[in-house]
């Protein structure tokens, strides 16, 4: 999820229908926005990531980069093992629990790749079931958040009478209310998964090809987009939905070398083999764009699916490798998921 106010309101959710207040409950709370404080650490890193080796600067990513570590089943365990140590109290516990979970959840059944297995494994994946600004996760955690705000309004007289037949609602069905609350988010969280995972079977009968599920991204509620390696030389994007299945499709050229250059595909080998030493690997159908002037040959690295997004932090991303043509000296400028272009340190790479 991309609103924090959502991740709030379900940790404000998760804390009133366990029956938490005052502490507990502001505690639960921000434990439900807990991990996306890597902003913090990750902005650290940044300023300092150009002065460390490569090595150095690949570990302390996974550890400090955003949605990293602290969206792991390894963080989530600490930190609900910490609560436990501290507090010995289970319901606590167990809020505290279910807010950051259901935080590190949300994000990976909505963004982007992470990597929930870490440190164990470094391999990144995603559910990516559910749009962004989906209606219901975005809107539902709002009714917690106006229930608190409104009854602390109350408690210090400032409604003047305003909304009391909601609130004297409210405290005759709490339980029920929260409750249903909870049951209606668990289960769209579990319903949207397998729906996709029954769109997805569904394409890959109709193109009889095997498509990704992972590399399948919602575009808007209930539509998707998606892509697989047509032949040797074509990528076949489609635009998926569950009302109409395949809705559009275009190819794309996975190599487009502009002239003659006998030597574009030892240039397009070392662009493959800089890009896949670095951190943090977005791009899942790589298309190679070669060209050269007098003392320079670039190769543009771009997902297959670029052309076909507009303002998403997805995949958008674009790395341009300018090798010398007298030497072994290169640069490598990127635009990553779609901000301003920069120049990448040499530690980025082996």
């Amino acid at each position: 999820m991309v609103n924090t106010l959502s991740h709030l309101g379900i940790g404000l959710l998760i804390a009133l229908a366990l029956g938490l207040r005052g502490k507990k409950l502001k505690v639960v709370a921000f434990l439900s926005v807990l991990p996306d404080l890597d902003v913090i650490p990750y902005s650290l890193f940044l300023a300092v990531n150009s002065s460390l080796s490569h090595e150095s600067r690949n570990q302390l990513f996974y550890l400090f980069g955003h949605r990293e570590f602290t969206h792991s089943i390894l963080f989530i365990l600490l930190v609900t093992l910490l609560i436990w140590v501290k507090t010995r109290d289970w319901i606590f516990t167990y809020g505290g629990f279910q807010s950051i979970f259901l935080h590190v959840y949300l994000d990976y059944v909505t963004t982007w790749k992470m990597r929930p297995f870490y440190p164990f494994s470094t391999d990144s994946s995603i559910i990516g079931a559910v749009y962004f600004y989906d209606p219901l996760l975005n809107l539902l955690p709002f009714l917690p958040l106006f229930i608190v705000i409104a009854g602390n309004l109350k408690r210090r007289g400032r409604l003047n009478g305003r909304f009391d037949n909601f609130c004297v609602y409210i405290g005759k069905n709490a339980d029920k209310l929260y409750a249903s609350l909870i049951l209606v988010l668990l289960f769209w969280l579990a319903f949207m998964p397998v729906s996709k995972a029954f769109l997805i079977n569904h394409i890959s009968w109709t193109e009889e090809a095997e498509i990704s599920y992972q590399n399948t991204y919602p575009e808007a509620t209930g539509r998707f987009l998606t892509a697989y390696s047509f032949n040797s030389t074509h990528y076949k994007v489609l635009e998926v939905s569950y009302l109409s299945g395949i809705e559009k499709s275009k190819y794309v050229e996975k190599i487009l070398i502009n002239g003659d250059i006998p030597d574009a595909s030892a240039y397009i080998e070392r662009a493959e083999k800089l890009y896949s030493a670095g951190l943090p690997q977005e791009i899942d159908y790589p298309v190679y764009v070669v060209s050269e002037d007098d003392d320079s040959v670039t190769v543009t690295l771009s997902d297959a699916r670029n052309p076909y997004v507009e303002n998403w932090a997805y995949f958008n991303s674009i790395y341009r490798f300018i090798f010398d043509k007298r030497n072994e000296e290169y640069h490598v400028y990127a635009s990553v998921q779609g901000g301003p272009e920069e120049e990448l340190n040499r530690n980025w790479f082996e």
